[in-house]
Order: C-alpha cells, then structure tokens, then sequence
C-alpha cells in the first residue's frame, strides 16, 4: 500500500495507515516504511564514521542520559561526548544519587568534574557541561516538597515528575515488587499492575477533580522560581493536561514532555502542538526508534515538522546496555532526523540550542 506524502495532511493519518499495512504484512515490515526508509539511508551521507570516534553531535546537549548502576559509565560517556565535540549531559540516573553519604544528584554529578576536566587537560580537548536531574518520588523519607527544596538547594538542574514508581508506570509495565512489599523477593518484576491497584501503591499527581495536586503544584513554583527544567515524567494525559495548566499559570520555559511516542505518552499531533502551544517542549528520544520500541523515523521526522522545531529537542533516553551508548544514541537519532528531512538549521536548533536554553547554558 503506498501512501502519498502529498495526500496526507495529518500525521495521525500516516501512522494509522503505516499501522494498517504493519498488520497485512508479514515480519512486521510495512512497505511504506521499507520504501521511505531505504530511499534515506541511500540517499544520506554525513561525515565518514572512523570508529571509535564518533562524528555527527558537535555541540549536542543531551536532556536524558541514564547512568546508574548496571548501565553506561558515567565518568566514560561524559569523555566519549567531550572528545565527540559535545556540549553536555544533563544525567537522569547515575551511581551516587542514591547514596547516603551524598546530598543527592547535584553532590554526585560535580564528583565527576575534577576527573573528566583531568582528563580532558592531559587529551587537549574541551570538557563538556554536567549537569544533574532529581526524580521526585526519591524523597530519601522527606515530603515531595521538602525532598525537592533540599535537592535545588544543592544544584540539580532539572526535577522529573514520577517515573517508574507512577502509578501510569505500573499499570502499563509493572514494577519492582520489593517498592510495595517489603516481602517480595527484591529481583520480581510484576506483570502490569490493573489501575486501582496501580492508584493505591504508585505516585498519581492528580487529584479528584483533575487538579496537580497542592504538593506537585508547590514543586513546579519552586522549579519556576530557581528556573530550572521540569518533566512530566510517565504522566497520563490527564496529568499532562494538569501539568500543561500550571506551566502557563507560572510562564514557565523549561518544562519538557520525554518521548512523545512511548506507550507511557502516547501523544497524538493534536496534543502535543496543544503542548508547544503551552512553551512546552518536546523531547524525542532515541528510546523511541529503537527495535524495543520501534517507531518510524520518518514519521517521527514528519511529527518535528509539523509541530515545529522552536518548541523540540532531541535526547538519547540510553544507557542501558540494549542501546548504544548515548553518544551514539544521539548520533544515531540526529542522522535519522536529517536523513529523513530535518535541515542542518533545525538539527542544530533541536539538538543544541533549544536543549541549552533548557538548561541556561545558550
């Protein structure tokens, strides 16, 4: 089944045609996806990869760089980016976070500086900026806006709204065990949990009447007011529509919506031009067009152009060892967006200088 871009006027429409033609054919490989995609990786070229450097992200900021335990290396990725001509990493997760001996993230991310800046004098090269997120659901036993007052205190850079411990989270994919059952065997990952058990043991910003909640609205004032980004995290649509209400009650210009695509979001065209409509920004992910989730590039791409690139950024959401580290992530995400019709404008407007001006750092 061909599909002429010509003849489509909105987004919604070509992903529900290439959905149809997924189903009729078999392997999962629309021919609409096969033709679009080879006619690009033909017709593309960049800068010749000369492994193990990596070409393609100069002056890229990554929004989403996860690095804890079991994941990339922090101290290593933040080199690979530096000698990749990167600009920084803003780090959702990495070792340290969590620990007792450390106020948080903020106290964590700066203990990797002295060496990469070492480092970086002994190869001639420019270190990149670091930065540090807080997931608000790691209180260490504080309430959320105690917990979030300590934690912008200390210097993090952005606050995540619930991530895994939502009750979207657990109701979609599950979760650990262990978080609701001190019992359970601390390595069991729950089926997805239904919605009402999902309410009574995650974190549900919202209340009754489809209002933030006083807590989660005291956080996004204390993010407005030290001006630092703000995600809606793994939020329904209701609570991004609650979220999207109090970013316009308090002007706020750094609040970001992560991987548009994903199951946990699932937003249509229509919501997310709602969105940028709001000053919020959309953050696709490399996560998003991998073979775990697999979403067409082309109309990812498609997406970025229609809702406008002043308002988008790009992000690798890798670090687990089923990607490729984020440095390439990110090369990887960038090439499919210019591959696929992004101009070397747009490309360095939503790999850089809408992820700088999210953290300050234009």
């Amino acid at each position: 089944m061909t599909v002429p871009s010509e003849a489509v006027d909105d987004i919604d429409e070509v992903a529900e045609l290439l959905a149809e033609a997924r189903l009729r054919r078999p392997n999962n490989a629309p021919h609409d996806r096969f033709l679009t995609s080879y006619k690009a990786r033909m017709l593309y070229r960049s800068e010749i990869l000369r492994p193990p450097a990596v070409h393609g992200v100069k002056d890229a900021v990554d929004l989403h760089c996860h690095a804890h335990e079991g994941q990339q290396d922090a101290l290593s990725i933040a080199k690979l980016a530096s000698a990749s001509g990167m600009k920084g990493l803003l780090y959702k997760s990495m070792p340290g976070m969590n620990r007792p001996d450390l106020s948080g993230p903020a106290e964590a991310v700066r203990a990797l500086e002295d060496p990469l800046h070492r480092w970086a004098d002994e190869m001639d090269i420019e270190p990149i900026r670091l930065w540090s997120g807080w997931i608000c659901t790691d209180t260490r036993g504080l309430s959320v806006t105690e917990a979030a007052r300590k934690q912008l205190e200390s210097g993090i850079s952005a606050i995540w709204m619930p991530v895994f411990r939502s009750a979207n989270t657990l109701s979609k994919v599950g979760g650990k065990a262990i978080w609701f059952d001190k019992n359970a065997d601390p390595a069991a990952w729950t089926d997805p949990l239904p919605w009402e058990k999902a309410l009574q043991v995650g974190n549900y910003t919202i209340d009754e009447h489809g209002r933030l909640k006083p807590e989660y609205r005291e956080v996004f004032r204390m993010a407005a007011d030290h001006d630092v980004m703000i995600s809606f995290a793994h939020a329904t649509h209701r609570e991004i529509e609650a979220m999207a209400e109090q970013v316009r009650d308090l002007n706020i210009t750094k609040a970001v919506v992560d991987h548009p695509f994903s199951p946990f979001l699932d937003l249509s065209l229509a919501q997310m031009k709602e969105l940028t409509s709001a000053g919020v920004y959309l953050n696709f992910t490399y996560d998003e067009i991998s073979p775990l989730l697999g979403i067409d590039p082309a109309v990812m791409c498609r997406t970025i152009q229609e809702a406008g690139t002043h308002h988008v950024t790009l992000s690798s959401d890798a670090g687990e060892p089923l990607f490729p580290n984020t440095v390439e992530a990110l090369r990887l995400l960038i090439a499919h967006m210019r591959a696929f019709g992004l101009t070397d404008e747009e490309i360095r407007e939503v790999s850089s200088a809408n992820p700088s001006k999210v953290l300050n750092a234009a």
